[in-house]
């Protein structure tokens, strides 16, 4: 089977979440993604807990699909290794500080005189230069300082973190899209390039309609809650189970007639969407006073096949594990435990479905330097005898 990204070799230094997340992307589409990992690292503090059997969770999730080498870069014969393996390879991924690889003798300015054509992404919080560049990030200080969080959380409340890590993750995103257009750019000029991704200019990007409203009018945009800025009714209301978003609300009439409110269609404080807009407080009191008089499932089975609204069940994690589109999509996938141990913990499919070359899940997380001497001998060519060796110095495991 033809995957997108067949015949894509990436070494993978990444760490922690956004680097990883990024390339399970590229895993997912079939590059043969391998970790560059330490040697005297061990299991556990390869993530954080919950642990499964021993497994952290938090690196099983975005690390499926890759392979992994243990590499001491402190050691001159270790950054060797890397010089090789970066004329065997198409891309070299980091998430360190930058300036850290540089230090090391194997940044981007070391490693393309080795390979020309080598695509070198250094994802970070801040970017590769600029006054910030060398401040440490995390997820809740990404979408701090990239905007988004100034957004998020209610009205009258302060600023919220996102509850995914959306502050790493989409950095991710942006990281393997701006490799993938690399790659591209490389079959048409024979050369490679730096992709520099910072994680506050991701969330940044994520902001574009507010940034244009400030540029535009002055605006500043700032939490709605549940609520959007410009339509009403906009977000999560409760039922008599749980909870269920009503969105662009095209017909007001019918909708108020099919939640059993007549009333409502013809209220003046109502009619039109500025004027719901302006009295939403009682709007969203009658609304959640009318819903909670049933389940959301009765709810969308009842407004659905209607087509006056967008609505949408808000699902609970649990929920998406029986939810019967999900099962259709295949969107949960078993994903079997490293080391032999017995069992598959469910991971999300990924989320793009190519017709004619299809991405790959399946395959689980990678044992510590399980593939350290294919790498070594398929990649950069070293003797059997010459990995023993390195072995032996501790260079590798």
């Amino acid at each position: 089977m033809v995957t997108p990204l067949h015949g894509i070799r990436v070494l993978d230094f990444t760490w922690a979440l956004a680097g990883p997340f990024g390339t399970m992307q590229l895993a997912d589409m079939g590059a043969e993604v391998v970790k560059v990992e330490y040697p005297e690292t061990t299991e556990k503090e390869r993530g954080f807990g919950p642990y499964y059997k021993g497994i952290s969770t938090f690196f099983f999730s975005p690390n499926r699909g890759k392979g992994s080498i243990c590499i001491d870069l402190k050691r001159p014969e270790g950054r060797e290794i890397v010089r090789r393996l970066a004329r065997e390879v198409d891309v070299v991924t980091e998430n360190f500080r930058p300036g850290s690889m540089d230090r090391l003798g194997i940044g981007y300015e070391d490693l393309k005189k080795e390979n020309p054509r080598l695509v070198y992404a250094a994802l970070s919080g801040f970017g590769q230069t600029g006054p910030y560049s060398q401040m440490p990030a995390v997820d809740a200080v990404a979408q701090a300082m990239g905007g988004t969080m100034s957004m998020n959380g209610p009205k009258d409340g302060p600023p919220m973190r996102v509850g995914v890590s959306m502050g790493d993750m989409v950095g991710g995103l942006y990281m393997a899209l701006g490799i993938m257009a690399a790659l591209r750019a490389r079959d048409l000029t024979g050369e490679g390039q730096l992709v520099d991704v910072a994680l506050m200019e991701a969330q940044m990007a994520l902001c574009e309609n507010a940034i244009v409203r400030h540029s535009a009018f002055d605006e500043h945009p700032t939490r709605q809650g549940g609520r959007h800025a410009l339509i009403a009714p906009f977000g999560p209301f409760e039922t008599a189970d749980g909870y269920v978003v009503i969105a662009n609300v095209k017909e007001w009439e019918l909708f108020c007639a099919l939640i059993d409110r007549d009333d409502m269609a013809f209220d003046e404080r109502f009619k039109t969407n500025r004027a719901r807009l302006e009295h939403i407080d009682e709007l969203e009191a009658e609304l959640h006073a009318a819903l909670r008089r049933r389940t959301t499932d009765e709810w969308f089975e009842i407004i659905q096949p209607a087509n006056v609204c967008s609505i949408g069940k808000v699902n609970t994690i649990a929920d998406l594990f029986d939810d019967p589109h999900v099962t259709a999509r295949n969107m949960l996938v078993d994903v079997p435990l490293p080391y032999g141990i017995e069992g598959t913990l469910k991971l999300p499919n990924s989320p793009m479905h190519l017709s004619e070359t299809p991405t790959v899940v399946g395959k689980g997380m990678p044992g510590q330097g399980e593939q350290t001497d294919h790498v070594l001998r398929d990649w950069a060519r070293y003797a059997d005898d010459d990995i023993a060796a390195l072995r032996e110095q501790g260079v590798v495991k």
